[in-house]
């Protein structure tokens, strides 16, 4: 286990009815979860996300804390939100890190890992 860790995960889901595929627009959230998976406290600072649709157009998301937070995270404690983000294509994807900073002063950085964000499919 390392001094300075955090360990994310996330949930997807396509929201149908904020979308509007006849006029390119495809809304998802993510649900993330962040534990503090080290032996110190930190604090997520702020966040730097990579959205890439399926035409590769990249966008570049940096700011600070997570929608309107910058949680404290004892060592074994988590943060849970919720945000969303809109792509001009069914499909994309999603990768960044949280700035963070422990209580000792130590900064660091924990990695989002890539996660896709694409239309459920459907059988027919």
């Amino acid at each position: 286990m390392s001094t300075y860790e955090f360990t994310v995960s996330v949930r997807t889901q396509y929201l149908p009815d904020q979308s509007d595929p006849e006029r390119t627009n495809f809304v998802f959230t993510y649900s993330i979860t962040i534990k503090n998976t080290g032996t110190v406290a930190a604090q997520l600072i702020s966040r730097h996300w990579v959205i890439t649709d399926a035409n590769n157009h990249v966008e570049e998301v940096r700011g600070l804390g997570v929608v309107g937070h910058q949680p404290l995270l004892q060592p074994g404690e988590q943060f849970e939100y919720t945000s969303g983000a809109a792509l001009q294509t069914q499909q994309g994807s999603m990768v960044g890190e949280y700035f963070c900073v422990a209580e000792d002063g130590h900064q660091f950085e924990a990695k989002i890992p890539e996660f896709v964000l694409s239309l459920p499919r459907t059988l027919h």
